[in-house]
C-alpha cells in the first residue's frame, strides 16, 4: 500500500486532497506538508531512515504554485536523489504540464480535484510502485506481490511457472498472474528447491505442476494446466530426466 505526502500551501485545498487520499483502500498513510521546505525536510528524513521504515514515502501529490520554491523545483532537486519518491502534480494550471512529464511525474491533476480522477492518478501510481519494489527474499516460503495498490503473499508452492519479461518475471498460478522486479536467472537459482526447472530462456516451471510432456516433430513442449510451454533443445534431456525420475519415484 502507497505511503502519500501531500503538499500544498492552501490549508483548504490540502485538507480536502488529503480527505480524498485516506479514502482510497490503496493509501496506507496520507501525511501533509504546507510548503516545499517542510516537504523536502521530512523526503530526507523518510529516506535516510531506509526504505524499509514505516515513513518511507512513495508518492508526493504535489502542487505547483507555491510560495518559496515551487512543486516544478521540488520535482528538479528530487531528481537528484538516490531513490526518489514519484510525483503527481496536483494543479488549478494546465500551463506545466509539458514541464511536469518532462519531469517524469506519473500523473497531472487539475483543481478542483475530483475523486474518480484522483482514484485514477492513485492506480498510475500503484501500477508503478508493483513493478519498483526492492528485490525480496527468495528463499521464503511466500513471496509478497502487488495487487491493485495492496501487498499480498504468493505460496511459492502455489506457483506453476514464472515468465521471462526484460528484468522482471510474471509469476503464474492457477488463477493469477503477478508481475515482479525479479530476473528470471534470479528465481532459477533461488528456487531450485522448490522443485523449479528451466526449460527455455522464457520459462521457469515447477516440475510437480507438469501435466503433460508432449513429443512432435522433433520438438518438446510441456502443458501446465491450459498453458503449453516450449522446451528448448537445451533443456530437453535435463526435463525429460526429471519428469522420468519423478515418475519412477
Amino acid at each position: 500500500m502507497l505511503r502519500v505526502l501531500a503538499v500544498d500551501d492552501e490549508e483548504p485545498a490540502l485538507a480536502e486532497l488529503l480527505y480524498l487520499l485516506r479514502a482510497d483502500p490503496r493509501v496506507r498513510a496520507a501525511e501533509g506538508a504546507t510548503d516545499a521546505n517542510e516537504a523536502l525536510r521530512r523526503i530526507g528524513h523518510a529516506l535516510d531512515s531506509g526504505g524499509d521504515d514505516a515513513g518511507f514515502i512513495d508518492v508526493l501529490f504535489l502542487d505547483i504554485q507555491m510560495a518559496g520554491l515551487t512543486g516544478l523545483d521540488v520535482a528538479r532537486l528530487l531528481a537528484g536523489f538516490a531513490k526518489p519518491p514519484m510525483i503527481v502534480f496536483v494543479t488549478a494550471h494546465e500551463d506545466f504540464a509539458v514541464q511536469a512529464f518532462d519531469l517524469k511525474a506519473v500523473d497531472y491533476v487539475l483543481k478542483p480535484v475530483r475523486r474518480e480522477r484522483l482514484a485514477e492518478a492513485v492506480r498510475r501510481v500503484a501500477e508503478q510502485a508493483a513493478v519498483a519494489r526492492p528485490a525480496v527474499d527468495l528463499s521464503a516460503d511466500r513471496i509478497p506481490v502487488e495487487l491493485g495498490g495492496v501487498t499480498r503473499l504468493v505460496a511459492v508452492a502455489d506457483i506453476t511457472y514464472a515468465e521471462a519479461q526484460g528484468d522482471y518475471a510474471r509469476l503464474h498460478t492457477a488463477d493469477a498472474s503477478h508481475l515482479v522486479r525479479i530476473p528470471l536467472t534470479t528465481l532459477e537459482e533461488r528456487w531450485q528447491p522448490h522443485g523449479f526447472v528451466r526449460i527455455h530462456r522464457s520459462h521457469l516451471v515447477a516440475l510437480h505442476r507438469i501435466d503433460e510432456l508432449r513429443l512432435d516433430g522433433g520438438g518438446m513442449s510441456v502443458r501446465i494446466g491450459d498453458a503449453e510451454l516450449a522446451v528448448s533443445r537445451r533443456h530437453a534431456s535435463r526435463v525429460r530426466e526429471l519428469l522420468m525420475r519423478r515418475a519412477g519415484g
